[in-house]
């Protein structure tokens, strides 16, 4: 009778250790998949894409002579994390040098130390930190504005149009004072404000991923 309890006792142990072992794969299989949708979840936010073709980076500087230009080479990103438009992330990164005022003289004094210094800092960059909707078609992208190696939280007001078309345009103005970031010089002959008004058009088109969800 003692070898039959024994026995009997044994294999009780047994199939206790087989469950607990079979419920530990079962959790770490529940856990598994729970990370893999939670992270697919997230990477099914909208993929969009800003064509340089139509868009355009444009500045303006009130001065006793005109000072307005654009600049020709410029990348720029929209990524979203989810469907929800404050999601958003925008990275533009601009070449200095590629500064376009229609003048020479007015390029090469921009483009020089005293102003962008785009020999030891090539490149003027905004990184977006937070997206808040401030209406139906208008936002406020708070981010990091660099010029000549300074950075600065600074802010994009913006407006959009075509929701839900899956194509669309943003347009907006961001203004910052130029000594702020160390451009404390002048031009000989020409007097000129102290604040920089930054237009940006961008033309944005979603090649994949659902449609953005916007607060009415």
């Amino acid at each position: 009778m003692n070898e039959e309890r024994e026995a009997k006792f044994h294999a009780d142990l047994s199939r206790r250790l087989s469950l607990r072992k079979d419920s530990t794969r079962l959790a770490i299989l529940c856990l598994l998949a729970a990370t893999v949708l939670h992270s697919t979840s997230r990477a099914q936010g909208p993929v969009g894409v800003i064509s340089k073709e139509g868009s355009s980076i444009k500045f303006n500087v009130k001065a006793s002579v005109p000072i307005d230009g654009t600049f020709d080479k410029w990348d720029a990103t929209l990524t979203f994390g989810s469907t929800d438009v404050t999601s958003g992330v925008l990275d533009v990164k601009i070449q200095a040098a590629s500064v376009n005022t229609g003048s020479g003289m007015k390029d090469g004094k921009l483009k020089g130390k005293d102003f962008f210094d785009a020999e030891h800092d090539p490149l003027i960059t905004f990184h977006s930190k937070k997206i808040s909707q401030t209406g139906p078609d208008s936002f406020n992208i708070d981010g990091d504005f660099t010029i000549r190696g300074v950075t600065k939280a600074e802010t994009l007001t913006l407006t959009v149009t075509g929701k839900g078309t899956g194509a669309g345009e943003i347009k907006g103005t961001m203004a910052f004072d130029r000594k702020d970031y160390g451009m404390n010089s002048g031009i000989p002959f020409i007097k000129i404000a102290d604040r920089v008004e930054v237009t940006v058009d961008l033309k944005v088109k979603r090649v994949s991923g659902p449609p953005l969800v916007f607060k009415e």
